[in-house]
């Protein structure tokens, strides 16, 4: 009899998590077929877009209620907190009726974890119930009364990286042998060798050497701090141009400040583009600016596609991936002329320094997607 295995994850954004949660159900379809029944839970319309795709890997999707994904307010603290309590307000029936009716084996769950974790304590559920930690969250006092109560509850928590998996043991909240470390699974090889072969649909013309950054264009991703360093850095050397793939709410801000600081030839927003391994394959560097981050996906692609990584030592996982910079060059976190003299120390150095990629690329085998299915097959009692 295959076991039912239930994915929780609505979202309001298309935050890294979605790619995450879509590739962990992928790595159990792939591997598992024969001892797994997978369904996702599309909570308001949320994972429509994904539809066809999901038809195509055929995972069953669960309706939950109404869609009014295309209704509610994505931007800013106060109208996203808004969304998620008419999410809850919604849901939390429905969500109860399924679990009592279909009786999963597995529920796991990524986002919006509140409303499953507080249903799981008030009610008595057959199902084995997985926390999904990504990134360090803010332990507010909601999040941590939710945890304490909950954690009976619980029968594992699973963490992204080594250095989160210490902290959330630290806090004493769960037990620690019910916290593991698994890797999210960023890389499916089939699909890199794909992309791989194809052009991208927005095009930059190379003519000379380029650092490349990837992200939302939003306060974490930070770059605005990533043009004022690159400005410094161009007064002393003008062989290198900035590309930034990726939009966001900070777009016409991040225009404007290029535009005040006189670097509309050097510094070329692209906006979003699905396929970036062809700008990957071919930048001088691929910096990575953000404030924090649960590891990036994108750290982990520049290392498949062999470029050599600059980035900061944000929580929680760049120090890590890189070997405290063994594998890259690191700098301080958000502090001033540092990403600057990281500039100027490989511009001055990159013939050396390029030995360090073979050391990042090593580390990405902990993130494929047939790394992450061995180790939460084993999680799970699966294998």
């Amino acid at each position: 009899m295959k076991n039912k295995i239930y994915y929780w994850s609505p979202h309001i954004s298309k935050v890294g998590t979605v790619k995450s949660t879509l590739n962990s159900i992928l790595s159990l379809r792939k591997y598992l077929s024969e001892k797994v029944e997978l369904e996702l839970f599309n909570v308001f319309g949320e994972w429509d877009e994904f539809k066809s795709f999901l038809k195509k890997k055929d995972i069953k999707t669960i309706n939950l209620i109404f869609k009014i994904n295309k209704y509610l307010p994505t931007l800013g603290f106060y109208k996203s907190r808004f969304s998620y309590l008419l999410i809850i307000f919604f849901s939390a029936y429905p969500l109860f009726k399924i679990l009592k009716k279909n009786k999963p084996d597995i529920l796991i769950i990524h986002l919006l974890t509140s409303l499953p974790l507080l249903l799981f304590k008030m009610f008595n559920f057959n199902t084995k119930l997985v926390l999904r930690i990504s990134g360090f969250p803010k332990l507010n006092l909601f999040r941590t009364f939710i945890w304490k109560l909950c954690r009976k509850k619980i029968f594992a928590v699973t963490c992204p990286t080594e250095e989160l998996k210490k902290k959330i043991i630290e806090l004493e909240i769960f037990d620690s042998n019910k916290i593991f470390f698994l890797p999210d699974p960023i890389i499916d090889v089939k699909e890199y060798l794909e992309l791989k072969k194809k052009y991208p649909t927005k095009k930059y013309n190379i003519r000379k050497n380029f650092f490349l950054s990837i992200g939302r264009l939003t306060k974490q991703k930070n770059f605005f701090f990533l043009i004022n360093e690159f400005e410094k850095f161009c007064r002393v050397s003008d062989n290198f141009n900035l590309v930034i793939i990726g939009d966001g709410e900070h777009k016409y801000k991040l225009m404007k400040m290029i535009k005040e600081k006189k670097l509309d030839n050097k510094v070329h927003l692209l906006g979003y583009e699905e396929n970036f391994y062809y700008y990957l394959q071919r930048c001088t560097a691929f910096i990575l600016p953000s404030l924090w981050e649960e590891l990036g996906f994108v750290i982990v692609q520049a290392a498949l596609s062999n470029a050599f990584i600059i980035s900061s030592d944000c929580p929680n996982g760049t120090k890590e991936f890189l070997n405290n910079g063994e594998g890259g060059i690191l700098f301080s976190n958000n502090q001033k002329n540092q990403l600057y003299k990281s500039l100027i120390n490989f511009d001055r150095n990159k013939k050396i320094l390029k030995s360090k990629i073979l050391i990042s690329k090593k580390n990405v085998r902990k993130y494929t997607i047939f790394n992450h299915y061995l180790k939460l097959s084993k999680i799970l009692n699966l294998r």
